[in-house]
């Protein structure tokens, strides 16, 4: 049994002095200022320092994960000065956002009078390497069952470090130094009962500096082993670095960001008015698999993210609807008004249906959102034709409205097509056997056979064409058979 890289995540941070300088972003927390008397000095604006807007981005990453994914994902925060500083554990207890936050509120910010020369970033992913050959409550479960699996089980795991380099051979040396940790590490875990030796590691350095200072390094991804793959990243700090990692989430877990547009709400100031509001959900990717288009790869396009049109909500949630898949979805500015009023909406047990928006024919619904239990799914819906939505009749058959069938030529390929009974011979080969034959004539005759007739013209003139389509599906062709009315 594989395990995907996304079962185990370890955050490596930086707790250097360096790390307790400014982000250089102001944030102007005086809101009273438009009702303070004349003469009134404003409070000047403050900024989170580089540790802040790390630890913001970082939970914000986990946010998302746990309310996508409330099991199978574990995460893992290892913090690093003088020496490393682990934070949680793989118990489920221990990965929920409340732990983690009591866990970094009890590490506190970086100490400014600390010798930044005696601090390294490498003491973090060492730890981080040794935590990744623990064994998650699910891999000890597989590897203790004495089946199969229990041989066969792969240990891949990911580790995301936010620092501030120096060049890119600082960069080289870091990736140097997480490969000679996994080579040790993997030769302990060979030798133990334990531990489990890791297969594969991704490692994503990202470098974050203050507003205003330019990058020194170069964004670039590589395969440094068998065993390690790199990505290098660099991304101001403050709102800069909560995108990065939104956007660095989406590449782990495979996600994707649907729009619901125009969404009528009342204005906070006046209830009497009301506006149109856009909200972005994240969800998995594969709730966009029937709209979205595939690149040469063949790999889905979700780069651009899809968006949908509110519906009028219908009060009648008992409707039945054909639903093809449920993902659960979380907004991406959780604190938002817009998503507030939409998540309470929902939670209250209404639904919506969501249409692709379109300038001209009828409209397409596509998704609906719900709650179940608690949570919020966005609902797949069937944009074909669907056998649930047209009862057939018995004059029509089982294609609903199709009824321009073959079956006169349906009943002629059967009789075509029998086949009796016949002795076993232990010394025929199974290529030759006459149940192979049989496969092999009923998958040459129906290369092309149209169901129904209004899609074939051949098969309509018949009269005219004869004897050349049953001429084509046979295997060999006699010489007297080559001469054509």
């Amino acid at each position: 049994m594989t395990f995907p890289a996304s079962h185990k995540t370890v955050f490596v941070l930086d707790h250097s002095p360096e790390f307790a300088e400014s982000c250089r972003q102001n944030v102007d927390f005086d809101i009273f200022t438009k009702s303070r008397g004349t003469g009134v000095i404003p409070l000047a604006p403050i900024s989170k320092s580089l540790w802040t807007c790390a630890i913001e981005a970082v939970l914000e990453y986990c946010r998302i994960v746990f309310d996508l994914f409330p099991t199978g994902k574990l995460i893992r925060f290892v913090a690093s000065d003088t020496e490393s500083h682990l934070l949680n554990s793989w118990d489920a207890d221990e990965q929920n956002l409340p732990h983690m936050a009591q866990s970094l509120a009890r590490l506190g910010p970086p100490n400014e009078n600390e010798d930044s020369s005696e601090c390294s970033i490498m003491h973090g992913l060492a730890s981080a390497v040794e935590v990744l050959c623990e064994c998650s409550e699910k891999q000890h479960e597989v590897r203790t069952s004495l089946t199969e699996e229990s041989s066969l089980i792969k240990n891949r795991g990911r580790i995301v470090c936010i620092t501030s380099v120096k060049s890119d051979s600082h960069v080289k040396m870091l990736e140097e130094w997480v490969q000679d940790a996994i080579t040790q590490h993997n030769k302990l875990a060979a030798g133990s009962d334990s531990l489990m030796p890791i297969n594969l590691c991704e490692l994503y350095l990202i470098h974050t500096m203050p507003l205003g200072v330019d990058s020194t390094i170069t964004e670039d991804k590589h395969v440094v082993s068998s065993v390690l793959s790199s990505f290098i990243g660099a991304s101001r700090s403050g709102r800069y670095l909560a995108h990065k990692l939104a956007q660095v989430v989406q590449v782990h877990f495979d996600l994707a960001i649907t729009t619901i547009t125009g969404i009528p709400m009342k204005e906070e100031q006046n209830a009497s008015s009301s506006a149109n509001y856009d909200v972005e959900l994240l969800h998995h990717k594969l709730a966009h698999s029937d709209l979205v288009t595939f690149d040469s790869s063949g790999e889905m396009n979700t780069a651009m993210g899809l968006t949908l049109k509110w519906c009028t909500p219908r009060s009648n949630t008992i409707e039945l609807q054909h639903c093809t898949g449920a993902f659960r979805v979380t907004p991406v500015d959780v604190i938002s008004r817009p998503s507030s009023c939409l998540t309470n909406f929902l939670l209250n047990g209404r639904q919506v249906m969501l249409e692709q928006p379109r300038k001209i024919g009828a409209k397409i619904v596509s998704h609906m959102l719900t709650s179940h239990g608690g949570e919020i799914f966005i609902h797949c819906l069937m944009i074909t034709r669907s056998t649930l939505e047209d009862p057939p009749s018995i004059s029509e058959g089982c294609g609903g409205r199709v009824t321009d069938y073959r079956i006169t030529d349906f009943g002629e390929f059967m009789k075509d097509n029998r086949i009796a009974p016949k002795e076993s011979t232990v010394d025929v080969d199974i290529e030759d056997s006459p149940i192979m034959n049989v496969k092999s004539q009923l998958e040459r005759q129906t290369r092309h056979w149209p169901m129904v007739i209004s899609n074939t013209i051949v098969f309509n003139m018949l009269s005219h064409v004869d004897p050349l389509p049953s001429l084509i599906t046979k295997v060999t062709i006699f010489d007297y058979k080559r001469t054509f009315r």
